[in-house]
């Protein structure tokens, strides 16, 4: 069974109306962490950043807008369909529009449903362990 989900594609950072610029990005998925999904951006030659947010809210931005605060996700609509995810990224110093194409999300979190399904997440995640680990205790 694979464990980690990757995919390479390519964002586009919305730069002003009607310009972007290409982002290469790394969609992941572990199911160590069964409830997040990873999207890392390479700017250049800096150092990738990285965002974690909710796989359950990149699936709920399919379908129509959701999240608040920091990471906000909606379907972008074109020929009567949805052509592409648009998420937002919010951080102290500024935000960040980018553009996916719809299509490359959701097979990416199809392949993560087929190996964590949605709801058994939970049955992944040992509490007491995670408990201790975060008390500073031995398990």
């Amino acid at each position: 069974m694979e464990s980690f989900v990757e995919q390479e594609c390519e964002m586009r950072l919305v730069a002003a109306p009607g310009g972007s610029v290409a982002v290469p990005t790394r969609l992941s998925y572990s199911p160590y962490d069964p409830y997040a999904v990873e999207v890392t951006f390479r700017f250049g030659q800096s150092c990738p950043v990285t965002w974690v947010f909710s796989r359950e809210l990149l699936a709920e931005g399919l379908d129509g807008p959701c999240g608040q605060g920091d990471v906000r996700i909606w379907p972008v609509l074109g020929d009567a369909r949805r052509e592409a995810l648009c998420l937002v990224l919010s951080a102290p110093d500024g935000s960040a529009v980018l553009e996916v194409p719809t299509a490359v999300v959701e097979r990416w979190l199809k392949r993560t449903y087929q190996v964590v399904p949605a709801g058994r997440e939970a049955e992944l995640l040992d509490l007491d362990v995670e408990l201790c680990g975060l008390l500073g205790e031995a398990a």
